[in-house]
């Protein structure tokens, strides 16, 4: 039976069809993936947009909440704490308020963006610190709340110093 002569290496161009096709196989498959991961990225791209409006909103109440006076008796500048001792011969300190100062915003709520809502409690907290004393500090917890449910926590402690 006669054969075909093979040419030399140097002759021999292009690809042969199963090559094309891996080819076309491989790219698709590659191509395929890479749009699944592009689709993914674009769905849940507001997400953190949403996350950084909330976690600003519940920031800027804090602050706000935090620059008050401890209670409606503290002194400016906080010194002498109120319902503190001082050594004989010293001005006595106010008695300690119930009211006034970071405490005037518990139950506070508004909504700082549309549909977003933020709300403020305060409590005594002077035990989870560690002091003797209950009243000598207050827990600030803010929660802001997206349209779609998401929400944010930020809490912080105000001292009576």
């Amino acid at each position: 039976m006669p054969t075909r002569p093979r040419l030399p290496p140097a002759l021999q161009r292009g690809v042969t069809l199963i090559e094309l096709i891996v080819f076309i196989v491989v790219i698709s498959l590659a191509l395929g993936a890479l749009l699944g991961v592009y689709r993914y990225s674009v769905v849940n791209s507001v997400d953190p947009v949403v996350r950084v409006r909330l976690i600003e909103a519940a920031q800027s109440q804090l602050d706000v909440v935090l620059a008050q006076p401890y209670d409606a008796n503290t002194p400016a500048g906080g010194v002498p704490a109120c319902g503190s001792t001082v050594p004989s011969g010293r001005p006595s300190p106010p008695s300690c308020a119930d009211a006034g100062g970071v405490s005037s915003f518990d139950g506070y709520s508004d909504s700082p963006y549309s549909s977003y809502q933020r709300q403020v409690n305060v409590e005594l907290a002077g035990t989870e610190l560690g002091l003797p004393n209950n009243a000598w500090a207050k827990r600030i917890t803010v929660i802001a709340t997206a349209p779609d449910g998401q929400s944010v926590t930020l809490s912080a402690y105000r001292t009576n110093f």
